[in-house]
């Protein structure tokens, strides 16, 4: 008699550490919404080589390599750049309860002699493209304090810095969108 009833309550516990509650069953709902609209965004504007949307278990993450939002070595938005950003800024200003960090990276090659005076490191110069990339965001009308900006440099490398191709999936932005942990 003793086993069935800690059977029983062993099958109930199991039961009970399934269920979730409503509220994390609609925040999931809700990321996968958010999800399929971006993904929708990009994949009908850009090249899966030029942009990608992965869903991690806490967040979700665009990657745009340079080349799509940034002329070769600059950091101001090209127009190309802006009209990508334009297509998912209405998505992400509809995210309440969301952070979005805007992360900028770049390769390992040096500053140029052009841009040394104003970009003394590669770290500079990922943060003034994750900072060009956040301003232009909240022009579309992404809630301010619901982003920011981070520039690592060339220090988180997805790809190796040995080949061309390796270098330009180095330089990339990726706007990391994840529950806002408010008090």
């Amino acid at each position: 008699m003793n086993s069935i009833k800690l059977s029983l309550v062993f099958c109930a516990a199991v039961l009970a550490a399934g269920c979730v509650t409503d509220k994390t069953y609609n925040t999931e709902v809700q990321k996968a919404d958010t999800y399929a609209a971006l993904d929708q965004k990009l994949s009908s504007q850009l090249s899966s080589d030029q942009a990608q949307i992965t869903q991690l278990q806490n967040q979700l993450k665009v990657t745009m390599v340079n080349e799509v939002l940034f002329p070769e070595g600059g950091w101001a938005l090209s127009p190309k750049g802006e009209q990508a950003l334009g297509k998912i800024a209405p998505t992400l200003s509809n995210m309440p309860g969301q952070q979005i960090i805007v992360q900028g990276f770049t390769d390992n090659e040096p500053i140029g002699p052009a841009l040394k005076a104003r970009f003394p490191s590669n770290l500079e110069l990922s943060s003034a493209r994750a900072d060009n990339v956040a301003r232009f965001l909240t022009s579309k009308g992404v809630p301010q304090n619901s982003i920011s900006a981070q520039g690592f440099g060339d220090a988180r490398p997805v790809a190796s810095n040995d080949t061309p191709q390796g270098k330009a999936k180095n330089r990339r932005v990726e706007i990391v969108i994840m529950a806002a942990n408010r008090p």
